[in-house]
């Protein structure tokens, strides 16, 4: 049978694709690594790395393997927490998906508070708008918005994606003021292309208790939210977008929230995490302190 060490050597080495930064993360020597995965891959009777003179790439085995040793590890974590019979302090990595903006505005703040708090605790995050398989990343959690439709995770509700349809005054000047969505057909309207589709997102609205969406014709399409919300800023068009994306053009009064009353019901955002396992003290840490920045705790 495989001791930790090796599995928590070959689990640093797969994480950073290098027998150098495990040995770092680790506190041995690069040798030590190296020597620890050989006599996995030995006990397995199975090659786990393609190695090269820079870098050690997992192979499918590998691959494979990672998943059920990272788990493993949490385990082993979870456990050594409940048998202490106390909350310690959050320390170890916490690696966690955030979409691009919403991350940068919001969860960096508080992962920095965090980190200010607990100084054994680091992050590993990454920034992206495609939707990542957690389990296969090796991540501990990660940021969603909308409804979760996978029921292998567990997630913790901590905000709510509010949307305005915005224009600027200089735009608005120039033309008439939609008064419903149904007259947006003679406007310019800035689409948003979804990375995780590459296709544009339909316009939402409300009215009463209907909810309904649109795709307006548009001359201008953009992968990136920030962007297209500078768009609307410069007069080109309607633009539809997250609040905290609008927010500080509307406080600034270069953009003006329009169809309110036909605003749509706000999205969820949540914290996700594996359910097959305890959840580790740094997610719950980040899980608590999303919570209580967004009132929700």
């Amino acid at each position: 049978m495989a001791s930790l060490d090796l599995i928590a050597s070959f689990a640093s080495a797969a994480r950073h694709a290098s027998f150098a930064k495990a040995a770092r993360e680790l506190g041995l020597s690069p040798s030590a690594v190296a020597k620890n995965v050989a006599r996995l891959e030995s006990q397995l009777r199975v090659r786990l790395f393609h190695r090269t003179t820079r870098q050690v790439n997992l192979l499918q085995d590998g691959e494979e393997l990672y998943t059920r040793c990272q788990r493993i590890l949490d385990e082993v974590e979870s456990l050594e927490a409940s048998v202490a019979h106390a909350r310690t302090a959050p320390r170890g990595t916490l690696r966690i998906d955030m979409p691009v903006t919403y991350g940068r505005q919001v969860v960096l703040p508080v992962l920095t508070k965090l980190m200010a708090r607990h100084p054994e605790l680091k992050i590993d995050a990454r920034f992206s708008d495609h939707v990542v398989d957690i389990v296969k990343e090796g991540l501990d959690a990660a940021v969603r918005i909308g409804p979760l439709t996978d029921s292998s995770l567990v997630g913790r509700m901590f905000d709510q994606q509010v949307i305005w349809t915005c224009a600027s005054p200089a735009y608005l000047a120039k033309h008439s003021k939609p008064e419903s969505p149904e007259e947006l057909s003679k406007h310019a309207c800035l689409l948003f292309r979804l990375a995780s589709t590459g296709r544009e997102r339909p316009w939402q609205f409300r009215l009463g208790k209907r909810d309904y969406s649109l795709l307006p014709e548009s001359a201008m399409r953009l992968g990136d939210g920030e962007a297209i919300v500078q768009a609307a800023v410069a007069g080109l068009g309607l633009v539809q977008a997250p609040q905290y994306m609008a927010q500080t053009e509307v406080k600034r009064g270069r953009l003006v929230e329009i169809l309110q009353k036909y605003r749509p019901p706000p999205l969820p955002i949540s914290l996700v995490y594996p359910s097959h396992r305890h959840i580790p003290l740094r997610v719950r840490a980040l899980a608590e302190a999303l919570a209580k920045r967004n009132g929700f705790s």
